[in-house]
């Protein structure tokens, strides 16, 4: 048997695991890490007192909190897709800062990585994921843009208007691409951008009320025809995606097969746009209605969906991420002590009066209790009286969520590096993430727009990570891989074993995992093939493959 085959039943029997780094001779760069600021502090204060209603409510105890190295790795995971790397942890342990965690967040979300990550992750609902080389659809100058927007932290409802109103030529104009993405032979899909912005950004499906009114919820036919008169004048021309006020949209009618003109109407809020506004193309109507701040449907939906994607789990259980409940009056609210959603209104609520900006709602999700709480039941609960599918449902456990492909890739490139894989990363480099990233995607399977729904793993997962020619070529030991570095720069086999284990799992090993690595690189015949060995290890246990 093979030192690689007899460390695997020790990595799978671990499940939650943590990483930190303690590499003498690899010393941290020195990072600027912006200061932490009370925004966001006070509404994240009162979304913990709801929680903790809940939990009393239910009898269970209050959260336990994770260790910081955990929430660093999740923090990274959620917003740029990948572990952090052996100097991003050497730099957050040398920051003894109380307040490092949210000094942290805010680095985070200020690198240009979270940017580049989110706009993938927002452009699934908006246009899908199939990519279109030539013609009138460019996905790539979409999230380009889109990252763009992202990082110089433009309110979403600016970046969202864009979207719906905007004109111009597809590689001019990016944001027009969400119109173009449903084209198809020169014919622009007006029931498809219904659906889709009513999804996207209302976080509803009323895809079915296009042939009939929906049979579970109050959205009729005659609405969603409406919407889709929205998208009736826009087109083609000379000038790329453009208004004419000719056109018109127009359905069969079923008893006489005749065509019926339809005009622009929205389902509710007639009285929201200004009589300037009326005067306006449909689009840009369309727009001002989606984004009106009396549409709570627009703030609850981007704020769930980023709660998805920082916790693994959508705020309201048992629906999909774009499926919502019809929001509650805030008024009816005043007199509802036992509102179901009460922190998905708040977080929406605070999102809206700050100024609907992507970074301060992140800075407040990430500082709940529910990002920060561990996955462990708490320290004294009885097991048997432990009710864990409750208490992840109402957040006092943090769930346990699988990696998503470009997760897994992105970790599984990052950990073989021990610098930071980023824009000032080497051209090479970039190049070869890059291609690796698109190959390992494709072989492993992407869930596109299902994404965030719940998944499990497969057979063919688990055997494309252990015997994958990736997992083969990112463990070993080449000048340039975190293997090669740390077995030729750490001569103490147990700093060697602390470094590797920060570097795959964000976290050092416990003393039984010290024990048994430390005594198998003692007695290996080559080291150099040991030190292979224990990256492929780390690479496939289960611990690599969740966020916990």
């Amino acid at each position: 048997m093979t030192l690689r085959m007899a460390l695997l039943p020790l990595a799978v029997g671990s499940l939650v695991v943590a990483v930190v780094v303690a590499a003498a001779r690899i010393e941290p760069v020195a990072v600027s890490t912006p200061a932490a600021t009370p925004e966001g502090r006070a509404v994240a204060t009162q979304a913990n007192d709801l929680l903790r209603v809940g939990w009393r409510a239910e009898g269970l105890p209050d959260a336990a909190p994770a260790d910081d190295l955990t929430v660093l790795r999740r923090l990274t995971l959620a917003l740029h897709g990948t572990v952090p790397s052996l100097e991003e942890i050497r730099a957050f342990e040398a920051d003894d800062s109380p307040e490092r965690l949210r000094r942290w967040t805010r680095r985070t979300v200020r690198d240009d990585r979270f940017g580049r990550y989110l706009a993938e992750r927002l452009a699934r609902p908006m246009v899908g994921t199939a990519r279109e080389p030539f013609g009138v659809y460019r996905r790539d100058r979409l999230t380009d843009w889109l990252a763009g927007q992202l990082n110089e932290n433009v309110p979403w409802s600016d970046t969202v208007t864009r979207l719906i109103a905007d004109e111009g030529v597809w590689t001019d104009t990016p944001s027009v691409n969400f119109l173009t993405s449903q084209i198809s032979q020169d014919d622009l899909d007006e029931n498809a951008l219904a659906a889709r912005t009513v999804r996207a950004f209302l976080g509803q499906r009323i895809d079915c009320a296009q042939c009939h009114d929906h049979p579970f919820d109050k959205w009729k036919q005659d609405q969603f025809e409406g919407l889709a008169a929205c998208f009736g004048q826009s087109g083609l021309s000379i000038g790329g995606m453009m208004d004419d006020p000719k056109k018109t949209y127009e359905v069969q009618d079923r008893e006489t097969l005749e065509m019926t003109a339809i005009d622009p109407a929205f389902p509710f809020g007639d009285d929201w746009l200004s009589a300037e506004q009326r005067q306006a193309r449909p689009r840009a109507q369309l727009a001002a209605w989606v984004t009106h701040e009396e549409n709570h449907r627009f703030d609850r939906a981007i704020v769930n969906r980023v709660w998805t994607l920082m916790l693994g789990r959508p705020l309201v259980p048992n629906r999909p991420v774009d499926d919502l409940p019809d929001p509650i009056d805030p008024v009816d609210r005043l007199f509802d002590d036992e509102n179901p959603h009460a922190v998905l209104d708040l977080l929406a609520d605070d999102f809206r009066a700050s100024g609907r900006r992507l970074h301060r709602l992140v800075e407040t999700i990430a500082a709940t209790d529910a990002f920060l709480a561990s996955t462990r039941q708490p320290d004294g609960v009885d097991s048997d009286d432990f009710d864990r599918e409750l208490a992840e449902e109402l957040w006092a456990v943090r769930p346990l969520v699988r990696l998503r492909p470009e997760q897994m890739i992105g970790s599984m490139l990052q950990a073989g590096s021990v610098r930071t894989i980023d824009r000032d990363s080497h051209l090479f480099v970039r190049f070869l993430r890059f291609v690796r990233e698109n190959d390992f995607v494709n072989q492993y399977g992407d869930a596109g727009e299902a994404e965030l729904a719940d998944r499990s793993a497969t057979i063919p997962q688990a055997l494309l990570r252990m015997n994958g020619k990736l997992a083969r070529e990112l463990s070993e030991a080449t000048p340039i891989s975190a293997a090669g570095r740390i077995a030729a720069v750490q001569k103490d086999d147990a700093k060697l074993v602390e470094t590797a284990y920060l570097v795959c799992l964000t976290r050092r090993p416990g003393e039984e995992e010290a024990a048994f690595f430390v005594d198998s690189l003692a007695t290996a015949d080559n080291r150099e093939r040991a030190v292979e060995d224990l990256f492929w290890t780390l690479f496939n246990s289960p611990e690599f493959s969740w966020i916990r």
